[in-house]
């Protein structure tokens, strides 16, 4: 009788583990969390960090000065298929989130992290290659800004503050 009662009891519990890790994996489909804002890291259950330096993304833009205001277009280019990221400008001088994201491409969303529209995450898991945004500045000076993303390429596999160069501000400080 005790072996009958352990089948069903193991049935249920794989379900119920189951369950709880595909919950757990559909909840990051839609956008990185809001508890990735500070760090830019992914919050999946083991997942592997790998170093930046050997990625296969690049986050530019043409412009390497912006003035106060101006909106600068932002390119993300990948070799490879990737499902997930998230972006942010920041500040050189003491590495917080500035501006915010006025055009961003099918397949992501704004987040706001500390003001509206300051982060851009992915909105499905559709694979991504080759984006294209445009950040406006705000309009009080805040100094030399840098680029930096984060890019799952799949639920155990991602590469973490991938950096653009220095844009450096142009008129008053």
């Amino acid at each position: 009788m005790e072996d009958s009662r352990r089948a069903p009891m193991a049935v249920i519990v794989w379900a119920c583990t189951t369950l709880c890790l595909v919950s757990y994996a559909a909840a990051f489909s839609h956008g990185a969390s809001l508890s990735a804002c500070a760090d830019m890291m992914p919050k999946h259950l083991r997942a592997q960090l790998h170093s930046p330096n050997n990625n296969y993304i690049t986050v530019h833009t043409n412009m390497s000065f912006y003035f106060p205001g101006d909106k600068v277009p932002v390119t993300v280019r990948s070799t490879r298929d990737f499902m997930g990221f998230l972006l942010q400008a920041r500040k050189v001088s003491n590495d917080e989130i500035a501006g915010t994201f006025v055009f961003i491409p099918p397949g992501s969303k704004l987040l706001t992290c500390f003001e509206d529209g300051d982060t851009v995450t992915h909105s499905d898991k559709s694979l991504k290659r080759n984006l294209s945004f445009v950040w406006k500045a705000p309009d009080q000076p805040i100094g030399d800004i840098k680029f930096f993303i984060s890019v799952v390429q799949s639920y155990f596999v991602y590469w973490a503050k991938i950096e653009s160069a220095i844009v450096a501000q142009r008129g008053q400080y």
